[in-house]
């Protein structure tokens, strides 16, 4: 007997750990920009797995990869070289304008190498092991110790703390109050280019010029995490690339795979050298398989002419959501660069989430009042025509 939508979800409700609020949707399949559940009803997907499918679904160049890596190689452990891995490393060191690459399983891995790499280039040259790192209010890094630790939103903390020590968190947009909070133990700032689950904050291009400055002069490392504005989300494969700085430590995941499971941290060669065999590592991390994808992914873009298409469907996007805003007096604020763009409402925007999962357009949150628009990066300006439409109606 063929399982229903609803016997799945109530299977899944007894096994699995109730650690999300899923909606009631069982996803099959997707092909392009849509998305199909398990009874055939179509979905205009502007979320992309929360910034993750860049290319959409169904994409065949990039499945083949996948299917003849299967059947050459998966895993071999980082005892060993591989081919696929070498070869990503050198696409997004090449992409990021750094020197040195450590593949992680996921982006919340790749913040704790950030974090490791840092503290060790602090205790290399300090000789001490008395390092702070400042991050942001309302920031989101990931959900592990060292993740959270750095994570400026209380209520993903507290209940988890005591978390590793050492971090201040100074206000994002607001250069004098990290200046402020600069001591001589403080070897790092962290900070998303631009703020996601906060609520789809870009950074000023004066507080993140200032940042750098601030770095440079006093030999404290700049951390961007790219995870969810990077690869191309922005019109640029990096959003930092706006704004006419390196970072000395960059992180990377979601889309770097488009779907595999693969993080990054990259490094500039005299942060990188602080790390020595044994102060890091993964079993799983720059496998076979998840750098075939890395590899595939870096091939599509430059072959489908992705950021060209961000940048035209970006700026398109950008003037729809301005009149969305226009013709509703609920939406308060619009803010966003390239495809990653929010609305503010005056209110909760959860029942507007669940009208729009109704009519087959497929949108999440960014904290309680904030939709975020995700899309894939290979949408249409006639599927965003199709959004703005679906939403009108549920507003």
């Amino acid at each position: 007997m063929d399982q229903t939508s609803e016997m799945i979800r109530e299977q899944a409700e007894k096994v699995l750990m109730h650690t999300y609020n899923r909606y009631p949707l069982v996803l099959d399949h997707g092909e392009g920009v849509f998305l199909f559940d398990i009874d055939g009803k179509k979905y205009l997907d502007f979320c992309a797995g929360i910034a993750v499918f860049a290319l959409g679904y169904g994409n065949k160049a990039y499945n083949e990869a996948l299917k003849n890596q299967i059947d050459c190689l998966l895993h071999t452990s980082n005892y060993y070289y591989n081919v696929p891995a070498v070869s990503a490393a050198k696409k997004l060191a090449a992409a990021s304008k750094m020197d040195r690459v450590f593949f992680t399983n996921s982006g919340t891995e790749a913040i704790e190498g950030a974090i490791k790499l840092a503290r060790k280039y602090y205790y290399k040259k300090y000789h001490r092991a008395d390092s702070e790192i400042i991050a942001m209010e309302h920031s989101f890094h990931g959900r592990s110790m060292g993740a959270l630790a750095v994570t400026g939103t209380k209520k993903y903390r507290e209940a988890f703390e005591p978390l590793i020590g050492g971090t201040v968190f100074a206000q994002y947009n607001h250069l004098e109050d990290i200046e402020a909070k600069i001591t001589e133990r403080t070897c790092a700032i962290i900070l998303e280019t631009i703020q996601g689950e906060g609520g789809i904050y870009p950074a000023d291009k004066q507080f993140l010029n200032g940042v750098a400055k601030l770095c440079k002069e006093k030999d404290i490392l700049l951390i961007l995490d790219e995870i969810q504005c990077g690869m191309g989300r922005t019109g640029t494969m990096f959003a930092y690339e706006q704004y006419g700085i390196i970072p000395d430590i960059m992180t990377s995941a979601k889309a770097l795979g488009c779907g595999v499971p693969v993080g990054a941290f990259a490094a500039v060669q005299k942060v990188a050298s602080a790390f020595e065999p044994g102060d890091h590592g993964t079993t799983y991390g720059g496998n076979p398989f998840a750098t075939t994808a890395v590899n595939a992914v870096f091939d599509l873009f430059l072959k489908q002419d992705v950021l060209e298409n961000v940048k035209h469907t970006g700026t398109y996007l950008y003037d729809v959501l301005e009149q969305i805003k226009q013709n509703n007096s609920c939406v308060k604020q619009h803010r966003g660069l390239g495809l990653m763009q929010g609305l503010e409402f005056d209110t909760s925007v959860s029942s507007i989430i669940t009208k729009a999962l109704k009519k087959g357009l497929i949108l999440i949150s960014a904290g309680t009042n904030v939709i975020r628009f995700l899309p894939p990066l290979v949408i249409s300006k006639s599927d965003i025509d199709q959004m703005a439409e679906m939403l009108e109606e549920c507003l």
